[in-house]
C-alpha cells in the first residue's frame, strides 16, 4: 500500500509550477537537488538565488521518521511543545535496541522483555500524537522508510544519519537531531544553509564482483569522511540509471561517511520497478507524468561542471571491489592493492567474523548475491573458515528470502541469522571472543567502522566491502585472499576458484510478508495516556535548560581537549548506553569517555582543576557542575563526525559545559549543539588550539554584542600568570542566536505555542 498518497498528490501537484518559478528566478537550468529544495521552500520564504554554503533556508518536509533510540529524546521533546497531534507524517521504527547475541528469535525475545517500558513509550506517546509505530522486529528505519514512505522528489528528516539511504529513491533525505524532527512535528520550518552541490558522473555498467557499494566506497576514499560537509551529492549519467533502487540506496546511505548533507539519484525506470514491487504502482505512475522535474535539466546533463560547485567521474567498466579501512570509513582500497596493504600495515591477515546486512545492505539483491556465492562453498565443499552473520533489513526481505530458501543456505554453510534490526552495525553485539584486548579482524557489508565501533574493542580492525566480497571472505577466512584471481581448496584437496556472482534485483515471485510489523495510531489521541514511570531508570522527562545570564563567560575551565578523530561515538558512546536514550540524566554518565585526552593520550581521564585529582569525564564534569564552575571542551577537526545522536550535544549541556571550541564541525552536531543553547565555536586560527594548557582558565568575551558575522574572543588564563588571546568565529545566524539566549530551540517553541 502507498502510505500518506493525498500529502504525495499534493507535492507532485505543484511541483512543475515551483520548479518553473525558481528556474526563471535565478535565470539558468537547475539539478534535481535545486529543484526539490526549491519545491519545498517554507511558505514565507521569498524563492530567491540562495548562495551555496552561505545563506540558511527554511523548509518545509514532507515527513519525520525516527528511530527509537533517537525517537526517546525526539519525543520526549515534542510532548513540551504543546502541540495535540504531528502536523506532517512522521514514524517511529525499532530497531536500535535489539542486540545480537544468539540469533533472530531469542534476541527479539530478549529485547522485547529487556526493553518492554521503553517500548510501551514509544509505542503510547506515537498513538497519542498520530506516529505510525513499526514494532520491534518490523525492520530497519531505513529499508522501512524505502520499501513504505520514500517517493521520488520528495523531502524527508530523520533522526540518524543514515537518513539519505531514501536517496535511493530519489528523495532529498537528511539525517537530524531530535530537536530538528521536534520543529518540524510541532509545525515550524526547518532551518538549513542552502548546501553546495557535488556532481558524481557515472559511466559504463557494474559487471561481475563490483557492486554499488563499492561506488561509495571509491567516493568515499576521493573526498574523505569531511569532503561532503555542507553539500549535496547528486549522482547522474547512464551508469547511475543502470544501478537498482536499492544499490543506490546504499550509495545514498554511505554518503552519511564523507559528511554529505545527503545524496541522491534521478527518478528513473529503476525506481519504478521498485515502486511497482513494493505495491506503489500509483506513486510510480504519478512520479512518471512529471519525470522531467524529477531529473536535472538536459543542460545539466550536457555540461555538468557549469553547474556543480565540484565534479567526480566515476567508469563502471573500470570500477573494482573495493575494501575500506581499518578505523575509518575512507581508507579505501582496490581489492588487487588490499593483501598488500595487510601485510604492509601489520593488520591480522585471520578473519574472524564476517557479517553482512544492516541498512546499508540487506536488500533482496544483496542477499541474493550473497546467497549465489555461499552456495558454491556448499556445493564445492568449501569449509567456512570465519564467523557469519546475516542481518535482514526488514520483515518484508526477511519472509521473502526466508520463502525463496535462501536464509536455508547461509544456514548450510554455518552462518547465523540475526534479528531484523541494527546489531553489531550499532556496537549492540555481544560478541563471542575469547580475549577482547587482542588485535583482531573483522570485515562488514555496514557504513562505519571506527575504533569500537562494532564490539566494542579497541583491537578490532573492522573493514566495510560489498556483501558479496564479505561472504567470499567468511569462507577464505584469510583477508589477503582476492575471491577474483585467488583459489580455495576444498574438503577433496581440489583448488577451487569462486564465480562471479549473480542474484536478483527484484524477488521473481514478488515480496511476500505476514505481518510487516506496523501500528497505525489512534484516530483520536486525545485521550491516550504516556507511559512514563516516574521512578523509571530508562525514561526521564525533561526539564527546560536555563537561558542564557546576559553576560560575557569568565572563569571557565578545561574539561576536556580531545586529541584527534573525536566522533559522536566518542562524546556519547552507543552499545551498551543505548538503553540509556530516554533518560538525560542516566546516558550522561557516558560523556566523552571515548575521547582522547591531549595532554595524557588516554580516554576518560582528566585533571579536575579544583581538587587537582584525575578522574573520569563524567564525574569530573559533575563536580564542576556541583560547584557551579562551567567549562570549555577543546577538539580538533571535523568534531562531531558519525551519527546524528543528540546526545552528544544535549549530555555536556546538561551538566553544564558551556562551550564546545574545536578546528572544524561536522554538519549535525554543530546544529544540534546549537539548538540545545550550547555555544559552537571555532578556532579562526587553528593553531590557536595549540596554545590551550591543561590548568587553564577561560574567558569568552563579546557575548554581549553576539551578532551573524561577528567574533568572540577567548581570553586564556595560563597557570604562570601569563594570558594569551585570539579570536573564535561562528556560523549562527539571527535565530540561532536567540536559541542561545533563550537556553535552547525548544524554549523558544514552547512560548511561541503558549502564546496561541
Amino acid at each position: 500500500m502507498a502510505f500518506d498518497i493525498e500529502m504525495i498528490k499534493k507535492v507532485y501537484d505543484e511541483l512543475p509550477a515551483k520548479i518553473e518559478k525558481a528556474r526563471n528566478t535565478v535565470g539558468r537550468p537547475l539539478t534535481q537537488a535545486e529543484k526539490i529544495l526549491f519545491s519545498h521552500l517554507h511558505a514565507d520564504m521569498q524563492v530567491r538565488k540562495f548562495e551555496r554554503g552561505q545563506h540558511y533556508v527554511d523548509f518545509a518536509p514532507d515527513r519525520v521518521a525516527m528511530q527509537d533510540a533517537t525517537a526517546q529524546m525526539a519525543l520526549l521533546q515534542f510532548m513540551q511543545a504543546g502541540r495535540p497531534k504531528v502536523a506532517v507524517p512522521s514514524t517511529v521504527h525499532c530497531d536500535h535496541l535489539i542486540q545480537a547475541k544468539n540469533g533472530a528469535k531469542i534476541d527479539l525475545d530478549t529485547a522485547i522483555s529487556a526493553n518492554k517500558e521503553v517500548y510501551d513509550f514509544l509505542a503510547s506517546v506515537s498513538n497519542k500524537y498520530g506516529i505510525g509505530f513499526w514494532k520491534p522486529g518490523a525492520g530497519i528505519i531505513h529499508q522501512v522508510v524505502l520499501e513504505n514512505y520514500a517517493f521520488p522528489g520528495g523531502m524527508m528528516i530523520g533522526t540518524d544519519s543514515h537518513t539519505p539511504n531514501a536517496g535511493g529513491l530519489g528523495m532529498i533525505a537528511i539525517g537530524v537531531g531530535g530537536a530538528d524532527a521536534c520543529d518540524v512535528m510541532a509545525g515550524l520550518p526547518w532551518e538549513l544553509k542552502w548546501p553546495k552541490l557535488i556532481g558524481i558522473k557515472l559511466t559504463g555498467k557494474m559487471s561481475g564482483w563490483t557492486a554499488a557499494k563499492d561506488i561509495i566506497l571509491k567516493v568515499a576514499g576521493i573526498l574523505t569522511v569531511k569532503g561532503g560537509t555542507g553539500a549535496i551529492v547528486e549522482y547522474f549519467g547512464d551508469g547511475a540509471d543502470s544501478i537498482s533502487a536499492t544499490g543506490k540506496a546504499t550509495i545514498c546511505n554511505m554518503g552519511a561517511e564523507i559528511g554529505a548533507t545527503c545524496s541522491l539519484f534521478a527518478f528513473d525506470d529503476k525506481m519504478v520497478t521498485y515502486l511497482k514491487g513494493t505495491n506503489r504502482e500509483e506513486i510510480a505512475e504519478l512520479a512518471d507524468k512529471i519525470k522531467a522535474h524529477l531529473r536535472p535539466d538536459e543542460e545539466v546533463y550536457a555540461d555538468p561542471a557549469k553547474y556543480y560547485d565540484q565534479l567526480i567521474e566515476i567508469n563502471l567498466d573500470e570500477l573494482e571491489p573495493h575494501i575500506n579501512g581499518p578505523f575509518t570509513p575512507d581508507l579505501a582500497w582496490p581489492i588487487s592493492k588490499f593483501a598488500d596493504a595487510v601485510r604492509a600495515n601489520d593488520w591480522p591477515q585471520t578473519l574472524e567474523v564476517a557479517l553482512i546486512g544492516s541498512c546499508t545492505n540487506s536488500s533482496y539483491e544483496d542477499i541474493t548475491r550473497s546467497a549465489s556465492v555461499a552456495k558454491q562453498a556448499i556445493e564445492k565443499k568449501l569449509k567456512t573458515r570465519s564467523e557469519f552473520t546475516i542481518t535482514p533489513g526488514s520483515e518484508l526481505v526477511r519472509f521473502t528470502v526466508e520463502r525463496d530458501g535462501l536464509l536455508d543456505t547461509f544456514d548450510k554453510m554455518g552462518g547465523v541469522v540475526l534479528a531484523n534490526a541494527c546489531g553489531p552495525c550499532i556496537g549492540q553485539w555481544s560478541r563471542h571472543i575469547d580475549d577482547p584486548n587482542r588485535k583482531n579482524s573483522i570485515i562488514t557489508s555496514f557504513n562505519r567502522n571506527f575504533a569500537k565501533r562494532n564490539d566494542g574493542y579497541s583491537g578490532t580492525h573492522a573493514f566495510v566491502a560489498s556483501p558479496e566480497i564479505v561472504t567470499a571472505f567468511a569462507i577464505a577466512g584469510d583477508l589477503t585472499f582476492n575471491p577474483l584471481t585467488d583459489t580455495l581448496k576444498n574438503e577433496n584437496g581440489e583448488d577451487i576458484l569462486l564465480e562471479e556472482p549473480t542474484g536478483f534485483e527484484m524477488p521473481p515471485n514478488g515480496y511476500a510478508v505476514d505481518d510487516p510489523g506496523y501500528q497505525p495510531p489512534a484516530k483520536d489521541g486525545s485521550g491516550v495516556e504516556v507511559l512514563v514511570h516516574p521512578e523509571s531508570q530508562r525514561l526521564q522527562i525533561l526539564a527546560p535548560f536555563s537561558a542564557w545570564e546576559g553576560t560575557d563567560l569568565k572563569n571557565l575551565r578545561l574539561l576536556i581537549k580531545a586529541k584527534g578523530k573525536c566522533t559522536t561515538d566518542h562524546i556519547s558512546m552507543a552499545g551498551p548506553w543505548l538503553k540509556f536514550r530516554g533518560h538525560l540524566d542516566n546516558i550522561s554518565n557516558n560523556l566523552l569517555i571515548g575521547a582522547v585526552n591531549y595532554f595524557n593520550d588516554k580516554t576518560d581521564f582528566v585533571k579536575n582543576q579544583i581538587t587537582g585529582d584525575y578522574g573520569t569525564v563524567p564525574a569530573t564534569q559533575r563536580a564542576y557542575k556541583a560547584a557551579g564552575v562551567g567549562t570549555v571542551v577543546v577538539g580538533d577537526e571535523n568534531y562531531g563526525e558519525g551519527s546524528s545522536r543528540e546526545h552528544a550535544a544535549m549530555e555536556p549541556r546538561h551538566l553544564g559545559v558551556r562551550a564546545i571550541v574545536v578546528k572544524s564541525f561536522a554538519r549535525i552536531h554543530e546544529t544540534n549543539l546549537k539548538k540545545q543553547g550550547m555555544l559552537a565555536l571555532t578556532f579562526t586560527n587553528k593553531e590557536d588550539y595549540d596554545k590551550i594548557c591543561e590548568n587553564d582558565t577561560f574567558d569568552i568575551v563579546g557575548l554581549t554584542h553576539f551578532a551573524p558575522g561577528s567574533q568572540l574572543t577567548m581570553v586564556l588564563h595560563h597557570e604562570d600568570g601569563a594570558t594569551d588571546e585570539f579570536p573564535l568565529n561562528h556560523t549562527y545566524n539571527d535565530q540561532q542566536i536567540e536559541w542561545f539566549k533563550a537556553g535552547g530551540a525548544l524554549n523558544i517553541i514552547r512560548m511561541k505555542f503558549n502564546m496561541q
